[in-house]
């Protein structure tokens, strides 16, 4: 199979949909798969107002076109919305080329807390956009029933997944600070909701792991809190094993893989009860929720890291990728758009089991 990946989510930015695409990519290829992303760093790009991390495209059209001709795809798979995902769904539509597409953030409500953006606005160009994909593959149950009720379809449910030979149990030795340790790990941007973390009455120390544009501003605001900037790979994994809790504010959020690499960790997780924890935390056993999120800490700390182990190890990139291949090896393309050759109703499985737990 060939295979043109398309995102506009990449290195050098840190969150959980790069993530998700490079190991895509990654255990794809290990499957015999030929992959050829396209991304930011093929082009040139600007830096996003507000978020100079993330790059974005300028005029990829042509060079877009230039790669899906050369490599003639068997499937052509666009995981974001941004300037490359636009210019590749373009390509497709004017040639009558199928597409299948993925949905990984709750982007409307990012948007609306940074500007009077009606929410219903953002998604109908959203829907726009995915309609006319084979497949749109999200994050989990919530996300697709949320996504149903806006008049999304075709919706297929792709879990998350963790490295567990990175994230693992490593000691508390890699933070020499004050316990019990309340630890987050993501982009410090508003709608992440740190100040619902960092306003907390809590014992012990409050860690901050990453970067992004509200660093300083509450680096100023909470100086008794320690912001380490953004971490990786095993330095990364230290840091989240070393934590007590790993507390997760985001009411944003689809997934939220940071909450299973820390589960992988042996840290269970202290969030409020909103779609992303939802899908992930198992009350009582890897985590707990609750809208006072101090008592969801205290009861999070009661907690022993068997069960967090347990439940990352249910989630490898190996079966995340067999996933992923499965929905585009299913999708019927000669068909209309949305028909796939697997029914509707078929069992799905490992979305299920997530989604009810």
């Amino acid at each position: 199979m060939i295979l043109v990946l398309v995102t506009d989510a990449w290195a050098p930015q840190v969150n959980g949909v790069v993530t998700t695409m490079r190991n895509t990519v990654e255990h794809l290829r290990e499957r015999g798969v030929d992959v050829t992303p396209i991304t930011p760093d093929q082009f040139r790009s600007i830096p996003c107002p507000g978020y100079k991390e993330i790059r974005l495209s300028i005029t990829p059209y042509r060079k877009v076109k230039e790669i899906i001709e050369t490599r003639q795809p068997d499937v052509i798979h666009i995981a974001t919305e941004g300037p490359l995902g636009w210019a590749a769904r373009k390509y497709c539509m004017r040639h009558g080329l199928p597409f299948a597409t993925s949905l990984h953030t709750r982007f409307p409500e990012y948007l609306r807390l940074r500007a009077p953006i009606p929410l219903s606005f953002t998604y109908g160009i959203l829907r726009d956009f995915h309609a006319p994909a084979r497949v749109t593959l999200v994050r989990t149950k919530t996300q697709k029933q949320e996504l149903k009720e806006k008049g999304f379809e075709h919706l297929k449910v792709w879990p998350g997944a963790v490295d567990t030979r990175l994230f693992r149990p490593r000691g508390k030795g890699a933070l020499d600070l004050p316990r019990p340790i309340g630890l987050f790990v993501g982009r410090v941007a508003v709608e992440k909701g740190l100040p619902d973390f960092l306003d907390l009455d809590l014992p012990g120390s409050k860690v901050i792991v990453g970067a992004g544009p509200d660093l300083e501003k509450l680096k100023a605001q909470y100086p008794d809190a320690h912001f380490l900037g953004a971490k990786f790979g095993e330095e990364l994994a230290e840091l989240v094993s070393a934590a007590d809790v790993f507390v997760f504010p985001s009411r944003t959020d689809t997934f939220g893989l940071v909450m299973l690499e820390a589960m992988a960790c042996g840290v269970p997780v202290a969030a409020f009860p909103v779609p992303g924890p939802q899908d992930v935390i198992l009350p009582g056993a890897t985590g707990f929720m609750d809208e006072d999120l101090r008592q969801a800490f205290f009861k999070a700390l009661e907690l022993d890291g068997d069960a967090c182990l347990e439940f990352a190890h249910d989630h490898s990139w190996q079966r995340s990728t067999e996933r992923f291949l499965k929905f585009q090896t299913q999708i019927d393309w000669s068909g209309g758009a949305g028909k796939t050759m697997a029914s509707e109703n078929e069992p799905d499985a490992l979305g299920e089991r997530i989604a009810s737990t």
